[in-house]
């Protein structure tokens, strides 16, 4: 694979994260609204997110067919990234005594290139 189709590609996979992160604000206000507590929103909106998420990174960023057997890996990529982010939030808040509002800007620079190329592994069957 060239240079620029990766770097198109992890362009594609910033931009799904970010309507990812939309999807996800949106379903949940709109549940919170309905009537529905904060948590079950929280939850259904996860979910919810989840599946647009599987969908749009096999369509728009990999380019996959999507399958039960790559539905089934992609929680993988969801479960390191939150316990990269959640390890590298504690240690530079109670270790390195960083503002906590700062903090997750530079675990996002860290985690993201991580993701992409975790979820990129498990959606292109180890192709990368």
């Amino acid at each position: 694979m060239r240079r620029n189709d990766i770097s198109s590609e992890f362009t594609r996979f910033i931009l799904t994260g970010l309507l990812n992160t939309l999807n996800y604000y949106v379903i949940y206000m709109l549940l919170l609204r309905a009537g529905l507590s904060y948590l079950l929103s929280h939850v259904t909106g996860f979910l919810a997110a989840f599946v647009i998420s599987y969908f749009l990174n096999c369509l728009f960023v990999y380019r996959v067919r999507p399958t039960w057997s790559r539905f089934l890996k992609f929680p993988l990529t969801q479960m390191v990234n939150m316990a990269m982010q959640t390890l590298l939030l504690y240690i530079f808040v109670d270790t390195f005594r960083w503002n906590e509002i700062i903090a997750p800007l530079p675990v996002l620079i860290v985690t993201v290139p991580v993701t992409y190329t975790i979820t990129r592994w498990v959606l292109k069957d180890k192709e990368v």
